[in-house]
C-alpha cells in the first residue's frame, strides 16, 4: 500500500484551528478508504519567525519538497506588521521554491446558501466558475526599492510564464463549459499587452474554447453584475489575488472558499482563501469549510484520489443542505463542531457530490 506524506503548515491566527479540522477529515478518509497517510507538522509565517527568526525555515521547505502534498492554514497578523521579516514572505517563498505557478480558486454557490449572498438570488443562482491566477510572477516577485521619499515595485512577466498558466486555464475550460475570460490592463500596462498577445496565441490551439478579454477595472464590476457569465477566469498575480477575494464573498462567506496552488511534477499547496483572522483566533468560531474543501482539492489534484475527494465534497454538500451553519453563515456551530458534523456525513454516506471542481491537471 502506498504511503502518502502530507505536510501540515498551521501558521498563524485561525490557521491551526482549520488545519486541525482538515487533518481530522483526511485521517477519516484514509481510514474509511484504506489509504495510508502520514502527517508532518512544520512552522511557517509568523509562528516560524517567533521560533526561528525566519518565515520559511529550511526544515519546513525541505519537508514540503519531499512531500506528496502540503496543507496550509493561514499566515500573517498585526503582531508582525513592523517586523523586519513578514509572515507572508514564507508563503511567497514556498510558492516560488515549489514552482507553484497556478493558483486555482473555484467558486460554486450552494443552493441552500443563496440567501446568504450579498447579491440577489437572480444574480448568484447557479454561479460556477474558477479563477486561474498566475502565482510566481508579477509585482509580488519583482525587484523592490525603497528610499526616504519613494518606493518602487517592478512587475515582470515573460511569455513563457504567461503561456504555461494560459494553457492550464484553456485545458480546464475544455473540461468544463468551454469559455476563458482573460483579465489584464492592456490599455495601460506593457506586461498586460504581452499577456494579451500570448493568451491570444495560445487560444488558437484550443479552437473549441471561447476566449474573451476583459480589463481588470471593468471585470471587478462585471463579477458583481453578472457572475453567471463566467466559466474560467485567467489573470496575472495581483489582479487574480484581488478578483478572487472579491468573488469569494458571493457565496455568502469567504470561509467557504478553497484553493489549490499547483506546478509541474512536485507537491501542490492547498489552503482556504480566508486569511489568518487574528481577531477571532482561538475562539472556535471560524468556518472550516474552506479548509475542508481545500483538503478535497488536495485529495483530487495532489494525491489523485478522486473517489475520496468526492466523498468529502458530498459530505460538505449534505451538511449544508441539512442546515448546519457556522456563525458567519447565521448559525451557531463552532469550527470543531462543524468539522465533526462533516466527518459524520463522510462516515454515513458514499453518494457522489452534486458538484466537483471540473478541470484537467497534468
Amino acid at each position: 500500500m502506498k504511503t502518502y506524506k502530507i505536510v501540515l503548515l498551521p501558521g498563524d491566527g485561525v490557521g491551526p484551528e482549520v488545519t486541525q479540522v482538515a487533518h481530522d477529515v483526511l485521517a477519516t478518509v484514509a481510514d474509511l478508504h484504506h489509504r495510508r497517510f502520514t502527517f508532518e507538522t512544520h512552522l511557517i509565517g509568523g509562528a516560524a519567525i517567533d521560533a526561528t527568526g525566519e518565515p520559511l525555515p529550511e526544515a519546513t521547505l525541505e519537508a514540503c519538497r519531499t512531500s506528496d502534498a502540503v496543507f496550509l492554514g493561514a499566515v500573517g497578523g498585526p503582531k508582525w506588521d513592523k517586523a523586519a521579516k513578514r509572515p507572508e514572505q514564507g508563503l511567497l517563498g514556498l510558492r516560488k521554491e515549489l514552482g507553484l505557478f497556478a493558483n486555482i480558486r473555484p467558486l460554486f454557490i450552494y443552493p441552500e446558501l443563496v440567501e446568504r449572498s450579498p447579491l440577489k438570488r437572480e444574480y448568484v443562482e447557479n454561479v460556477d466558475f474558477v479563477v486561474f491566477r498566475e502565482l510566481t510572477g508579477g509585482l509580488y516577485f519583482g525587484e523592490r526599492e525603497r528610499g526616504p521619499t519613494f518606493a518602487s515595485d517592478q512587475c515582470v512577466y515573460t511569455s513563457g510564464e504567461v503561456e504555461r498558466i494560459a494553457r492550464s486555464a484553456f485545458a480546464a475550460a475544455r473540461a468544463r463549459r468551454g469559455k476563458v475570460t482573460s483579465v489584464d490592463k492592456a490599455n495601460v500596462l506593457e506586461t498586460s499587452r504581452l499577456w494579451r498577445e500570448v493568451v491570444t496565441r495560445v487560444a488558437a490551439d484550443y479552437p473549441d474554447v471561447e476566449l474573451e478579454h476583459a480589463l481588470v477595472d471593468s471585470m471587478s464590476m462585471q463579477l458583481i453584475r453578472q457572475p453567471r457569465a463566467y466559466d474560467v477566469i485567467l489573470t496575472e498575480n495581483m489582479f487574480g489575488d484581488i478578483l478572487s477575494d472579491e468573488a469569494s464573498v458571493l457565496g455568502g462567506s469567504i470561509g467557504l472558499a478553497p484553493s489549490a496552488s499547483l506546478g509541474v511534477g512536485g507537491p501542490g499547496l492547498f489552503e482556504p482563501v480566508h486569511g489568518s483572522a487574528p481577531d477571532i483566533a482561538g475562539q472556535d468560531i471560524c468556518n472550516p469549510v474552506g479548509g475542508i474543501l481545500s483538503a478535497a482539492l488536495l485529495l483530487r489534484y495532489g494525491l489523485r484520489l478522486n473517489d475520496e475527494a468526492d466523498a468529502v465534497e458530498a459530505a460538505v454538500e449534505t451538511t449544508i443542505a441539512r442546515g448546519a451553519r457556522t456563525k458567519d453563515l447565521g448559525g451557531q456551530l463552532g469550527c470543531r463542531a462543524m468539522g465533526q458534523t462533516i466527518i459524520e456525513r463522510i462516515k454515513d454516506a458514499s453518494a457522489p457530490a452534486r458538484h466537483q471542481v471540473q478541470m484537467h491537471w497534468g
